[in-house]
């Protein structure tokens, strides 16, 4: 009976794991009526549930872009031609570029996502109910890796056990059968996470993931598009290629 303390690490990995992901995904669940299920999004206020504060960075350039206020070029960089911002979002995106004029579009994202204005709006959302509190996304995720790793164990010391010489007489239950159990309950958790939490929320809560389905019922613009579905939805290829250029400055880096 070598392999029971073997079973007993097995099922202590399995039940704080699934504990844990099952309080994770009833925190993030809707309860009740959605707040603001009224409410009109703004176009920064839906990238943002979209895409976060890089998105709503995205958006600001490229809607001052198409004002000609901004110029961006197809190997990433934005130049400024209208030092003067519209509103708060504009005026972020222009301290994030520098008082060169001129800058790379990754590191604007970076500065403007810890910019006051950001952080007013992403305390905005968050109070309507409308975004995840810092954290809520994390925990999801490292939930569903935590059950994960606990299924790995699982295997491991069930092998080990099967490995052990066979001390059980004739007739009692397999050892394999003793560990399938905490393997089954595992992979239940892991398949109701897949089916009721995922795609695992990062920013809009159930209520902002409600508001955004219904963005695109309404038709929208061209800066619709790429509120929700970020620069790849942009028509012009100048633009695309900007911001393509941006996303591999950002990854070699």
């Amino acid at each position: 009976m070598f392999w029971l303390p073997l079973l007993l690490v097995a099922w202590v990995a399995t039940g704080l794991s699934c504990a844990r992901l099952c309080l994770t995904a009833y925190r993030t669940a809707p309860h009740g009526a959605a707040p603001g299920h009224r409410r009109e999004l703004t176009l920064y206020e839906a990238a943002f549930l979209s895409g976060g504060p890089g998105r709503v960075t995205d958006l600001t350039l490229v809607s001052m872009a198409r004002t000609r206020r901004l110029l961006l070029a197809h190997t990433g960089w934005a130049t400024v031609v209208d030092p003067v911002g519209g509103d708060d979002m504009e005026r972020s995106v222009l301290g994030a570029i520098g008082p060169a004029g001129q800058s790379p579009i990754a590191p604007v994202r970076r500065a403007a996502a810890g910019t006051d204005a950001m952080r007013a709006l992403a305390d905005r959302l968050v109070a309507a109910g409308l975004a995840q509190p810092d954290g809520v996304w994390s925990g999801v995720a490292g939930a569903v890796r935590q059950v994960r790793a606990a299924t790995v164990a699982v295997v491991a010391l069930g092998a080990v056990a099967l490995l052990m010489p066979v001390q059980e007489p004739p007739g009692e239950v397999p050892v394999a059968l003793w560990f399938a159990l905490p393997l089954v309950l595992n992979a239940s958790c892991l398949a109701v996470a897949r089916f009721e939490i995922h795609p695992y929320p990062r920013w809009a809560s159930p209520a902002g993931q409600l508001l955004l389905s219904a963005l695109p019922a309404r038709g929208g613009s061209d800066l619709t598009a790429v509120a929700v579905r970020g620069t790849r939805a942009l028509a012009d290829p100048e633009l695309r290629a900007a911001f393509a250029h941006r996303d591999a400055a950002h990854r070699g880096h």
